[in-house]
């Protein structure tokens, strides 16, 4: 939902406008197992890899779902932090390096509120804060043993203690809030590594209105 209204996929986006384009490859329910899967499917070694700035790894919320009562999403904690690492692995293959890459750890589960909306569907409560705790922290050795950069989503929106319920839509899913809170959280790491391109075409005002045909797509300019 990275790039419904408000979501922190637009607001990235709103950012880096004239720099470079924030692409969506997020997949509603998927977990490790099948993004690891269709991964060469939506990054591949094309130009896509080449002009790549930051990729970011954002899963763990279905993978933590508990086995017994949703073993169709649950994916056990070891094959998590494979399924991270192998992504990771598969994006160097293309060149896209390690510092070039952010794993984004789960967000916290509102219990009372995500119990609502499975008891609402006709199931149990299928998620526990302290399992996707676990996954967070998998997340973050996962990085670590990768040498890429990480966010602790999880722990960050926890912070002394603070009542976390307003960061989620529904328990599970970011409310506007929490997506706000994420593009402010990632902004800093993505700002370094973005810092340096120039902005796209000049800037309108710097455009000789007697001679436009000097603009060329490959002409940059500051502004």
């Amino acid at each position: 939902f990275s790039f419904q209204d408000n979501g922190w996929g637009v607001l990235l986006a709103q950012k880096l406008v004239r720099k470079c384009d924030v692409l969506n490859r997020g997949l509603s329910g998927y977990n490790t197992r099948w993004a690891n899967i269709i991964l060469p499917r939506l990054i591949s070694k094309s130009s896509d890899a080449e002009n790549t700035i930051a990729v970011t790894i954002f899963f763990g919320a279905n993978d933590s779902a508990l086995k017994d009562v949703n073993p169709n999403q649950h994916i056990p904690l070891k094959e998590y932090a494979d399924n991270l690492k192998s992504m990771v692995r598969y994006l160097k293959s293309l060149g896209i390096t390690e510092d070039k890459i952010i794993l984004i750890t789960p967000p916290p589960v509102y219990e009372p509120a995500w119990e609502k909306e499975c008891i609402a569907k006709g199931d149990k409560l299928n998620r526990f804060n302290s399992a996707t705790g676990e996954y967070a922290k998998t997340c973050v050795q996962a990085a670590r043993d990768c040498g890429t950069e990480v966010l602790d989503l999880w722990t960050l929106m926890q912070k002394n203690n603070q009542d976390f319920s307003s960061y989620l839509s529904d328990g599970l899913h970011l409310s506007v809030v929490g997506n706000n809170f994420l593009a402010a959280q990632l902004w800093p790491l993505l700002e370094k590594k973005i810092s340096a391109l120039p902005i796209l075409l000049p800037y309108w005002r710097d455009v000789d209105p007697l001679n436009p045909e000097k603009l060329s797509i490959l002409e940059h300019a500051k502004h």
